[in-house]
């Protein structure tokens, strides 16, 4: 899930910016710092929005640049296992999808596709099944369990996000929409038909006097 959050954090402003605006060099060095990295605590950062305190400025002997303590705002994004995420198709291989959750891409393996196999088309980029003909391709939005989590904080990019689409409620945004037609179809041809007649009973019979 996305988050808005306030932090604090020390940051350098090196010498050769110290004479422009204070705010916009510290919200540089942040976004230059933190976007795309990890805290497992925190969570993935995916921008510094905005600066919104700045305190005095410190200075370390033998260092040029100076130390201001700052509060600023920052979106994160926060993974759980089990968690239903959405994201967009970025690239398609035959062995599965990478999905883009915005800072990191989580990986869909064709076994957690479908029941049904899975067939590559590879001229159009292209995951189809094999029985219903859907198919997942790159730009294509979806809606996926998060079922693997391992997050590195030292290199983001060796992070493993696995995530599976069989279930229901889950797949394309063509699928869901499909999905949800179809169930409006069924739900019209229920009301057209007429209601069942009912069956009269037959009176119990008086029990038998002895």
């Amino acid at each position: 899930m996305y988050y808005k959050i306030r932090l604090e954090d020390k940051v350098r402003v090196p010498p050769n910016r110290l004479g422009e605006n204070l705010e916009k060099v510290i919200l540089d060095v942040l976004q230059e710092h933190l976007e795309g990295s990890i805290d497992k605590e925190i969570g993935i950062f995916i921008c510094v929005t905005r600066v919104l305190e700045v305190g005095e400025g410190e200075i370390v002997p033998g260092d040029g640049g100076i130390y201001y303590d700052v509060k600023f705002e920052a979106m994160v994004l926060r993974l759980a296992l089990q968690e239903v995420i959405e994201g967009v198709v970025v690239e398609t291989t035959s062995f599965g999808a990478f999905i883009s959750l915005g800072p990191i891409d989580a990986m869909l393996h064709v076994s957690q596709i479908s029941d049904e196999y899975i067939n590559y088309d590879e001229k159009n980029s292209r995951l189809i099944r094999q029985e219903s003909k859907r198919f997942i391709g790159v730009g294509d939005a979806v809606r996926a369990r998060v079922v693997t989590l391992s997050l590195n904080e030292r290199e983001p990019r060796d992070s493993k996000i696995g995530l599976t689409m069989r279930q229901a409620g889950l797949g394309t945004a063509l699928w869901l929409e499909e999905d949800m037609n179809l169930e409006k179809e069924k739900e019209k041809e229920g009301e057209k038909r007429p209601p069942a007649e009912k069956k009269e009973r037959a009176p119990r019979k008086a029990a038998r006097e002895k």
